[in-house]
């Protein structure tokens, strides 16, 4: 094993550290939620990568985002996260795809090649999309529901899309999702913290977004450890494929 992964192989031992190497991730959206999640996987051993995200930095993510710096305005995230991520383990296998998720994209670009899937994006139709993609193709996924407009770390939970509560996202992704043929059987990471409706702005509706609620600096990032978390987990107890 590489030297970089020796405190990783004395808790995941040996037989787990090679699951998480043979492990390939696809990570749709790059943002607050999605940056940090990638690189958890990436620190913790994860072998193959694919990440998804047609969007720049802006100054306004800068609060929040692990590629937003002043020094990077403008500049693809994908071209920083996955520079960072290349940094991190350099014998990473990473695929960038350089694209806002269309809702018709959203449904092929899940295959049975991946192990597990994190949707990290905040626009309703693509999420249903591509959540109902996996289902359908088979393809374990995990879903962050809003962290926006919340403050208490401590409520950030990990449960089943039919067990989702208080959560105004993942009460609008439960009830179409039912009406797509998905009632269960899909991890959601919410927050059972009511959020602050007077921090909410309208946006123009751009890439299938209305609007939005204020952030702070650690709530999405808790967001990305959960989802990772969940997904680390679910590769250590996989049966090895050998």
């Amino acid at each position: 094993m590489a030297e970089w992964t020796e405190r990783a192989e004395l808790l995941f031992r040996k037989e787990g550290l090679e699951k998480l190497q043979n492990a390939h991730i696809l990570v749709v959206g790059l943002g607050g939620v999605g940056s940090f999640a990638a690189e958890f996987l990436a620190r913790a051993g994860v072998g193959k990568m694919t990440i998804v995200d047609g969007d720049v930095v802006d100054i306004t993510n800068i609060n929040r985002q692990l590629p937003a710096l002043h020094s990077t305005v403008g500049q693809p995230k994908i071209t920083i996260v996955g520079d960072r991520l290349m940094d991190i383990n350099p014998e990473l296998k990473l695929t960038r795809i350089q694209e806002f998720l269309s809702p018709e994209r959203a449904f092929e670009i899940v295959t049975p090649d991946f192990d597990y899937v994190l949707d990290c994006i905040d626009s309703i139709t693509p999420k249903l999309n591509l959540i109902v993609g996996a289902k359908k193709k088979g393809v374990k996924i995990i879903s962050n529901m809003g962290a926006g407009g919340k403050m208490v770390a401590s409520k950030v939970v990990v449960k089943d899309i039919s067990k989702t509560d208080v959560c105004p996202l993942a009460k609008v992704v439960r009830k179409r999702l039912k009406k797509m043929g998905v009632s269960r059987g899909v991890k959601a990471v919410f927050s059972i913290e009511k959020p602050d409706e007077g921090s909410v702005k309208r946006t123009d509706g751009t890439n299938f977004k209305k609007s939005f609620y204020g952030t702070n600096s650690y709530m999405p990032c808790l967001f990305g450890l959960h989802a990772g978390e969940t997904v680390i987990r679910y590769i250590l107890k996989k049966e090895s494929q050998n």
